[in-house]
């Protein structure tokens, strides 16, 4: 490509010789040209070759590198344009540094952008690898940023013929400077990155703190973790928090369906085949109990006052666990007054001696 631009400016030079501003502008003028006849050839290639495959990722990658190619051909031009104005030799200096820099921040743009067309492709993959996940990609992608970002700075900073060695020492102080400054905010930034890639939750997970946060996971930071209540409120909970928690996490397991426990108590002397139909009719009636797994009745235990027994029924998600318990319990006890079977509560006899009449 360098070699042609500089044919294609030799003959420009021929025609505009002893005029070098003129010069200057017809070769930024060429290089225009040449720079989208070269994006139109390149990308004509590559569209050739995406259309091949099936997926769409080889389009995207090749309507990024549009605006790539042709920026470095009219660098490439500008430079050349710039040298025929024979400038004084800090300007000259300048002028090529400055371009040099432009041409790295259009690259890295296009490096960063690329890598993540490149994760969300792999995370979409059957045969892909097991640490890239679609859950995982978000990680992936800052990751891949951070590293291009630090090549591109350094490239910068070489163009510039700055100090690199002092410029790392530096760097290596204040950033221990900052750590210990700011070692909670790390502390919550290291926790999000474990919590991202272990996946204890996700987006949508219903979970309990042990510190008695509960509720659905609405975002998933690297520095927080925000939780939207059964109050309709957002509470924010940092990433270092959460990192020493115990989770328990109620959409978890094979299925997210959530079982409830019915409590009731009977007194002693009811037929318990009777409280039974009862209790398995009033969960097979309710429109938001499951027919699989089937309601069950179990007897648990021989209460001080009553015959202890739970109906365990489950309801498709966690949120409906506090409105259908509330309906379930309200027909148990409307039911039980209806058939007659007792609900009983403790009961203390007391009796009174009246003492014997004091005798002298």
């Amino acid at each position: 490509m360098q070699e042609t631009l500089n044919g294609y400016m030799e003959r420009v030079s021929s025609l505009f010789e002893g005029y070098p501003y003129l010069e200057a502008v017809a070769i930024v003028v060429a290089s225009l040209l040449i720079a989208k006849l070269t994006d139109l050839i390149i990308t004509r290639v590559f569209l050739r070759l995406a259309r091949r495959t099936r997926t769409d990722f080889d389009n995207k990658l090749v309507a990024l590198m549009h605006r790539p190619i042709f920026m470095t051909v009219v660098l490439i031009g500008i430079g050349l344009a710039v040298a025929k104005l024979e400038l004084p030799p800090r300007a000259d200096l300048i002028s090529v540094r400055l371009l040099k820099t432009v041409g790295i921040l259009i690259w890295w743009s296009f490096v960063s952008k690329a890598a993540r067309l490149v994760l969300e492709m792999l995370s979409g993959l059957k045969s892909r690898f097991e640490f890239i996940e679609p859950r995982t990609v978000a990680l992936l992608d800052n990751a891949a940023k951070i590293i291009v970002a630090t090549g591109s700075i350094y490239a910068i900073l070489i163009t510039w013929a700055f100090d690199v060695g002092g410029f790392l020492l530096s760097a290596g102080v204040l950033g221990l400077a900052l750590g210990l400054a700011a070692k909670d905010s790390l502390a919550n930034l290291f926790s999000g990155i474990f919590i991202i890639a272990d996946a204890p939750y996700k987006k949508g997970d219903f979970i309990n703190l042990d510190s008695g946060e509960r509720g659905m996971v609405t975002d998933i930071g690297l520095r927080s973790t925000r939780l939207l209540t059964r109050d309709d409120i957002e509470v924010t909970v940092p990433n270092a928090v959460i990192g020493n928690a115990k989770i328990t996490n109620e959409s978890a397991g094979p299925w997210l369906k959530h079982r409830l426990r019915v409590k009731v108590g009977v007194a002693y002397g009811s037929d318990l085949d009777q409280v039974e139909a009862i209790l398995m009719d009033i969960a097979t009636s309710h429109p938001d109990v499951c027919d699989d797994p089937e309601p069950r009745v179990r007897f648990r235990t021989f209460g001080d006052s009553s015959l202890d027994l739970e109906l365990l029924a489950w309801v498709e998600r966690p949120v409906l666990r506090g409105r259908v318990l509330h309906e379930l319990n309200c027909e148990v006890y409307k039911r039980f007054n209806a058939e007659g079977v007792k609900i009983p509560f403790p009961q203390r006899d007391v009796h009174l001696h009246q003492a014997a009449p004091a005798t002298d």
